[in-house]
């Protein structure tokens, strides 16, 4: 196991990691994946979720069962959340009764607060800006895959939303070339795509296009989203003639490279971002995809929170 520590530590932006915290990460998930490591890790994790959540929830619960520690799902519904509790006080409250905790939210400030005002560990479940664990298992999987990032091209087509920033950033970390095609008013925010551009320093290629087959094309890597994001649904119906263009079937698979392998953060709107064909064609990794979000999260939690480590 590394020797890289991310011991009380909060993550609420893949920008608050290393390149070195993200290989040992995914070092270790492996390692977890595979039964050669195992932790014991007796604490509890309380998950505050304001949005909609399977994989993300399941998997944290998963995780944090298999490391021998407890779970308390603070559903909004039945909490004082819900209620309009401020989140100063929700932060300081379960900061003495918990040991970590999973957010899910809107507004990427009010995670932040939240962490500010708490001295345990926070980690980033999915905000508007950023999805982080969710592109911490698109990168194992892709590791998986291939074996390293060196020399690999990811091509994201559809929004430039809180998945395209996220992969930015992620693919900035790793060295792996990033291509993000979106139309022209939907694209990542520029002052991400700076902060990324400063963490890749010149060593990995970030193109943001409104051409999709340009995107594609060579790729080793297609990866796409819903058109419409959590809160976002009423947008649904008038988005799809804008990005159409944007769906990912075999037409625009044709242009990547032969032995590319297509990713889905999931839940998929069949037909439209992706057609059934290709989310269940011999190139989709989803489901491995969906599957490794239990072992970074594992891999995640055990960094930050440590425990008894043993190797088999």
């Amino acid at each position: 196991m590394s020797t890289v520590s991310l011991k009380g530590r909060d993550l609420l932006s893949l920008a608050d990691l290393t390149t070195e915290e993200v290989q040992a990460l995914l070092e270790l998930a492996a390692d977890l994946k595979a039964g050669r490591t195992k932790i014991r890790c007796d604490k509890v994790l309380g998950l505050v979720f304001q949005k909609a959540s399977t994989r993300t929830r399941v998997s944290f619960s998963v995780a944090m069962y298999q490391l021998g520690g407890q779970v308390i799902d603070l559903n909004v519904s039945s909490t004082q959340v819900g209620r309009g509790e401020p989140t100063i006080d929700t932060a300081r409250v379960l900061d003495r009764y918990l040991d970590i905790v999973a957010i899910r939210t809107f507004e990427q400030k009010e995670i932040e607060t939240f962490a500010h005002y708490a001295k345990i560990p926070v980690i980033n479940a999915l905000t508007d800006w950023e999805h982080p664990c969710q592109v911490l298992a698109d990168l194992l999987t892709v590791q998986e895959e291939f074996g390293s990032f060196d020399g690999l091209t990811l091509t994201y087509v559809g929004d430039g939303n809180n998945m395209a920033h996220s992969l930015i950033l992620g693919c900035a970390l790793v060295g792996m070339n990033i291509r993000v095609a979106t139309p022209p008013d939907y694209q990542p925010h520029p002052a991400l795509v700076a902060q990324a551009k400063a963490i890749a320093c010149d060593r990995t290629e970030i193109l943001i296009t409104d051409d999709p087959h340009l995107a594609a094309k060579g790729s080793h890597v297609i990866y796409t989203d819903v058109w419409a994001s959590m809160g976002q649904e009423e947008l649904a119906t008038s988005r799809v003639p804008v990005f159409q263009p944007y769906q990912v079937n075999d037409a625009l698979l044709s242009h990547a490279d032969p032995q590319a392998i297509v990713l889905h953060c999931l839940p998929a709107h069949r037909e439209e971002e992706i057609t059934d064909a290709v989310i269940e064609g011999p190139q989709s990794r989803v489901w491995d995809e969906a599957e490794n979000r239990l072992h970074a999260q594992k891999a995640l939690l055990a960094m930050i929170l440590g425990g008894e480590v043993s190797s088999s």
